[in-house]
């Protein structure tokens, strides 16, 4: 029987030392390479994500904004009150509206979107109350905060009524604004964002008028000044 010579099962015996050290080299280079790649990928896909994920919440704030607005109800805060619950002002806007949500009740609610500062810095807030009959001068208890827009992102409100006018506040007027502008700004640049928007308020009738017989004649009375009543009455 014929015996294999030495050299030939050397050869065949596997990888030598350099083969191993070469190759470790190789896959050393390799790694520190993808390494240095994702290093600089990884942070640029990080701020992208939290740029998506901004702006899908400055979406959805604004369309609950608007979604409210639009439904503002002319509801006095008393029988006596001869104008509107509803207080407008750059940084906030209480009003009522017909009660939405899981665990509300039927019936009317008052609302609040305003500006407030907690440890993330400032953001726009909802809050509601329920609707009852009160005093002029009471203190609405606002509960169920909810965070709509968040800092460096700021709303601020103006209202425009039939003359087409925009004005930063409105209060005491005898009716609802007909529009509403939700200007959304970068508190880091003070640029004022293309998402901007408006709304048209629904409402331009008191309750009492729609049920009346004479719809044009009872908002005629309504719209009144209280010193043109007493004249008339006189």
């Amino acid at each position: 029987m014929s015996s294999i010579p030495r050299r030939a099962l050397t050869d065949e015996a596997g990888f030598t030392l350099v083969e191993v050290l070469v190759a470790t080299l190789l896959m050393t280079v390799i790694l520190a390479a993808l390494a240095t790649v994702t290093a600089q990928w990884l942070p640029n896909w990080n701020r992208g994500m939290v740029r998506v994920q901004r702006a899908e919440r400055l979406a959805l704030g604004l369309d609950r904004i608007v979604a409210d607005l639009s439904v503002a109800e002319m509801m006095p805060m008393n029988g006596e009150a001869k104008v509107p619950l509803f207080e407008g002002s750059q940084l906030a806007v209480t009003f009522v509206r017909t009660a939405v949500g899981p665990n509300t009740r039927p019936g009317l609610e008052i609302v609040r979107l305003v500006e407030k500062a907690d440890s993330q810095g400032l953001a726009l807030v909802r809050e509601r109350a329920p609707f009852v009959p009160m005093p002029g001068d009471a203190q609405i208890r606002f509960a169920d905060q909810v965070v709509l827009i968040r800092s460096p992102f700021r709303v601020t409100f103006s209202y425009a009524g039939p003359d087409q006018v925009w004005q930063p506040d409105w209060r005491g007027q005898l009716q609802l604004p007909e529009k509403i502008r939700v200007a959304v700004r970068d508190s880091t640049t003070g640029q004022v964002l293309s998402v901007s928007s408006a709304t048209v308020v629904h409402a331009d009738a008191w309750a009492e008028c729609v049920r009346a017989k004479n719809a044009a004649a009872c908002l005629t009375a309504r719209l009144k000044p209280a010193t043109e009543k007493k004249e008339e009455q006189l």
